[in-house]
């Protein structure tokens, strides 16, 4: 998932260097999504594994 975050935030760029600002929005608010369903889903499995591994 962080990779299609990295892929759209280069996008981005690339859009906005060419001066297409909408199509450079559009994937700028993409990554941004992703980025942050990532890290939510980190945080996720990083408490899981202290809670699991603490039981133990």
């Amino acid at each position: 998932m962080l990779r299609w975050a990295l892929i759209f935030f280069v996008v981005s760029l690339v859009a906005g260097v060419f001066g297409f600002t909408g199509i450079a929005q559009g994937a700028r608010s993409i990554a941004k999504v992703l980025f942050f369903i990532a890290l939510a889903l980190f945080v996720v499995f990083v408490i899981l594994a202290f809670a699991v591994g603490s039981s133990l």
